[in-house]
């Protein structure tokens, strides 16, 4: 899904909650609001480790051409998994939740994360896509370890 749409669901969704949870208060609205997106970063870096460019329109182009080369995949039914973006494994959720338990501000950005994992799952299954996605760090470090070992 593309960061305006995160933006914009992220917005509508803090409103939502901060008109049904006044007590949340408007400054937790806002974490939620820009960690709703900002988690995005991941794709940010990635692009910028892979390219070693750090302009944002090259990270785009980086991803654009990506697509492009999942689709000329796709034609010939080869279907892989993309990049890891590690904000959004499951292992960093429940880091950031433990961490919520302690210290409330990273509940709510748990929250924003939650909502933004939860609409890129939604993305994913209506284009097909949810082979794409790696949900689990342990899992990409073991075939990462056994990839190694292999060659």
């Amino acid at each position: 899904m593309l960061p305006r749409w995160h933006i914009l669901l992220g917005a509508v969704f803090a409103l939502i909650l901060l008109a049904l949870f006044p007590s949340i208060g408007f400054v937790n609205a806002i974490v939620i609001f820009l960690s709703s997106f900002l988690i995005d970063f991941d794709h940010y870096a990635v692009a910028v480790f892979e390219t070693g460019r750090w302009s944002l329109r090259d990270a785009f182009d980086f991803y654009r051409r990506l697509e492009l080369e999942e689709k000329r995949e796709r034609r010939r039914g080869i279907r892989r998994k993309g990049k890891l973006h590690v904000f959004h494994t499951i292992e960093f959720h429940l880091l950031v939740f433990l961490i919520g338990l302690k210290f409330s501000l990273f509940f709510f950005i748990f929250v924003g994360m939650l909502f933004h994992s939860i609409t890129d799952f939604v993305w994913l299954v209506i284009k097909d896509r949810v082979y794409r996605r790696e949900f689990f760090l342990s899992r990409w470090l073991v075939k990462q370890a056994l990839s190694q070992s292999k060659g």
